[in-house]
């Protein structure tokens, strides 16, 4: 059965302004990439740049299992594990019982994770404010509550798109 998507019928100026989106977030990710790279692979507490990623799930989502973590990042478990473990040598995250299964742990961060987190928060604000420091207040509000839509819509139509590209492999497969 054909999803909503598949059978909507697209004018060629939706089609158009979809695919100079498209040209744009290509962009826009490539930029990110590259601003990333030029930062040290390390930040200032020796920590690999993608452990932050752990870090900011914790903080904001609480403490979690390694597999959840893996689930929510899209990583690798193992990928997970060894990030995890950096976090925890630098003191940056602590493993805890999980009080629902005494034989697994949660990771959560420590206070100087939270510190760590807050510093790199204020590194990426500072950074994002001069890069928006000629725009007028009204555009940059308004380019949070388009990022937040687009962000919104890309989730909730993310399992369908992961459907239907797995959906065509096995066709083409078969």
């Amino acid at each position: 059965m054909p999803s909503p998507v598949e059978e909507a019928a697209f004018t060629d100026t939706e089609l158009d302004i979809a695919d100079e989106l498209g040209v744009q977030l290509v962009r826009f990710m490539r930029l990110l990439t590259k601003a990333k790279s030029q930062v040290a692979k390390l930040g200032p507490d020796g920590i690999e740049r993608a452990a932050y990623a752990i870090l900011f799930q914790l903080v904001h989502d609480g403490p979690q299992r390694t597999s959840k973590l893996a689930e929510a990042l899209h990583a690798e478990i193992s990928t997970i594990s060894r990030q995890s473990s950096s976090l925890v040598q630098h003191g940056l995250v602590e493993r805890l019982a999980d009080p629902e299964d005494g034989r697994a742990c949660l990771l959560a961060p420590t206070s100087e994770g939270l510190r760590v987190f807050e510093e790199n928060r204020r590194q990426r604000n500072r950074w994002l404010a001069e890069v928006l420091a000629e725009w007028p207040e009204e555009e940059r509000r308004l380019l949070n509550r388009l990022l937040d839509r687009l962000n919104t819509g890309i989730e909730a139509h993310a399992p369908q798109l992961a459907d239907q590209i797995s959906a065509r492999s096995k066709g083409e497969s078969a």
